[in-house]
Order: C-alpha cells, then sequence, then structure tokens
C-alpha cells in the first residue's frame, strides 16, 4: 500500500525550510516563514520564531525531513534527502553550522532521534529507501559513525525473526534503552514495536484498520514520562495513546484532526503542550498535554496556521531551552525576511 503522493513529497520537486520557535513568555507569537504569510489565529499564540536561525539557511542542500535536538550538547541535528547531499547537518542551538555527516549508510531519510541521556548518546535515523541500505533503523554516533542496524537492509518485510521494516516512519528511545517504533509510512505494516535495549520485540499491535490498536500510516511516536506512548495515526486523522509496558490502549484523540491528520507528536519540555504539524493544510496545533491519568479530550491551546505550501512535516523540541524546531516541505524558493508579530 504506497500512500507516496501525500506522504513524503518528491525532494525534485519541492525544497525545505526549518523553523526554529521559541516560547514567547506565553503571550505572543513571532512568526517568519520561508514561503508565504501566516494568518492570525484566537489561540493565545505561545512562541516567536528565531529570524537568524540557521545563520547560513544556504546549507541546506537536499530537501531536509526531520530535525532531532541533543540538548545536553546544545546540537541539532537534521536528516535531509537528495543526490550528492551530506544526509545529516548538525548545527548548534544557536544556528551555527557545524558539521555535515560524510556517510554512504543512507539513502532516504525519515525520521531522525537523539538518544542522549546517562546511558546512551546516539542518533538513530529511520530509513525509507528503496536500495541496498533502506527499509531499516539505524544507530550512529554523534560523529556519524555506523553501529548498529535495525532490520532487513534493502528488503520490505513484516517478519519479527529477523526483523524486518517495511518503510519504517519514526523512533523514540527511552533513557533505559527501551524501543518505539511506527512502521508503516506508506509500505505493508501499520504498526507500533517495543523492543528492549538488547533490540529483542516486547511487544508489537497494529494491523490496518480504524480500530483501537490498528493503524494506517503511523507517522511519528514520542513517550512522556508519565508511561505513555503516543502515536500519531497519520492515516487515520488521530492520536492513539498506550501504555508503554504493557501496550494497552488508553485512548484516542480524534475531534483536532477532522482537516487533516497528525504528522508529528512532541511533549514540550514544560510538559504542557503536544507540537502536532498538519502538513496538508500548513498548520501547527499546541495541544493541552494531559497529567498522569486519563487523557480525556483534545484541546487545542494554540493554531500557528501557515501560507498554503509551506507543508511542516515533523518537529522536536529542546528540554533544556524549550525551543521546538519545526521541518517544512516548502516550495523550491524560500525567503527570510519576513516576519509577522501578533
Amino acid at each position: 500500500m504506497k500512500f507516496k503522493a501525500s506522504l513524503c513529497i518528491s525532494a525534485a520537486a519541492v525544497s525545505l525550510a526549518l523553523l526554529l520557535l521559541h516560547s514567547c513568555d506565553n503571550t505572543k507569537v513571532w512568526i517568519r516563514l520561508f514561503f508565504g504569510y501566516p494568518t492570525r489565529t484566537r489561540e493565545e499564540q505561545l512562541f516567536k520564531l528565531d529570524v537568524g536561525w540557521p545563520r547560513d539557511p544556504s546549507l541546506f542542500t537536499g530537501t531536509p525531513y526531520d530535525v532531532a535536538v541533543d540538548h545536553q550538547n546544545s546540537l541539532v541535528y537534521v536528516a535531509q534527502r537528495g543526490d550528492n547531499v551530506s544526509k545529516v547537518l548538525v548545527f548548534t542551538e544557536e544556528g551555527y553550522f557545524k558539521e555535515s555527516w560524510n556517510t554512504n549508510t543512507l539513502e532516504m531519510p525519515h525520521g531522525i532521534f537523539a538518544a542522549i541521556n546517562q546511558n546512551e548518546q546516539s542518533i538513530w535515523i529511520t530509513d525509507v529507501g528503496q536500495g541496498q541500505y533502506g527499509h531499516t533503523i539505524k544507530q550512529y554516533s554523534l560523529s556519524g559513525k555506523l553501529l548498529t542496524v535495525l532490520g532487513t537492509p534493502g528488503i520490505a518485510g513484516s517478519s519479527l525473526s529477523p526483523l524486518q521494516f517495511d518503510q519504517p516512519a519514526d523512533i523514540f528511545v527511552k533513557t533505559n534503552g527501551d524501543v518505539y517504533i511506527v512502521d508503516g509510512d506508506g509500505g505493508l505494516n501499520n504498526r507500533l514495536l517495543m523492543l528492549t535495549k538488547e533490540f529483542n520485540v516486547q511487544w508489537t499491535l497494529g494491523g490496518n484498520g480504524t480500530k483501537p490498536g490498528e493503524f494506517y500510516i503511523p507517522h511519528c511516536v514520542a513517550v512522556d514520562e508519565y508511561g505513555r506512548v503516543w502515536v500519531a495515526d497519520r492515516g487515520n486523522k488521530r492520536i492513539q495513546v498506550f501504555d508503554s509496558i504493557t501496550g494497552e490502549w488508553i485512548g484516542t484523540w480524534d475531534t483536532c484532526f477532522s482537516e487533516d491528520g497528525p504528522y508529528s507528536v512532541r511533549v514540550t519540555g514544560d510538559r504542557k503542550y503536544i507540537v502536532v504539524a498538519q502538513l496538508n493544510i500548513s498548520r501547527l496545533l499546541f495541544l493541552s498535554f494531559p497529567p498522569i491519568g486519563h487523557i480525556g479530550h483534545c484541546q487545542v491551546a494554540s493554531t500557528i496556521q501557515m501560507a498554503d505550501g509551506v507543508r511542516p512535516h515533523l518537529v522536536d523540541v529542546s528540554l533544556m531551552t524549550g525551543s521546538v524546531y519545526v521541518a517544512e516541505l516548502g516550495a523550491q524558493q524560500v525567503k527570510y525576511k519576513d516576519m509577522f508579530m501578533y
């Protein structure tokens, strides 16, 4: 089941803008878009744009699809696609270019995650390529050395032994080493897997469908400190929540996504909001984050409506600064000078 048209835009037809949003005393929003202008929303605005990030936008020679923040070392890792381009660019949180990875082990990066804690310091990347390195999830050192490959390179499948993926979309690694993977960026599988730190499959759930625990193009995954797994069930226009230990279904949010499904799910550093990107309608949602217990109903705390064609894809947050980084699939031309203030 291929869903290429609305899932991942061809790198030859689009370019990407990478936005850095900062918290703004919960009162204002500054937004500078690389394509067009935003429209005013009624909700309280929570973030402003850092117009100087990155310092040199021309370094994006490919089409970045995701961004990961190493909050301990104040670094930002950008995964991009394209021919003859570095698949990973590294910046400081201040926006200065640090380095690019010289690796030929990546084909089409989709999700990127920085596992930075007392037990691990590595970067994980999902590869949805169709070639000899695709259908895998790779662990790298912070300097780009390949450490681990999950899945069977070049072979799409659903097997758990040996482990196989078909266009795995995203990965989240807890501080204790537990690994959560959503597998099915338009491929055969629509599932959520939980692996131990030794990469043994602990449990898996899913299947193509609309019932609780079923998915249609699961696109992003995050785990909160209360032991809940949040999955952006993109094709079903909902977020599903599960117990991180047992995989038991906890609840579903769907009322916030009538116009477009959620492409991302990340919890802000202050644990007040869940950040969701809606690619097809060029919108960011900040949803009220529920405390431990029942997740209740989906509530929109703030909205950033971007111009048509901006197409925000995946996001990440800095746990130290509270900054929100947004990877956007936009037009071939980009603008750097436009800024709005609310």
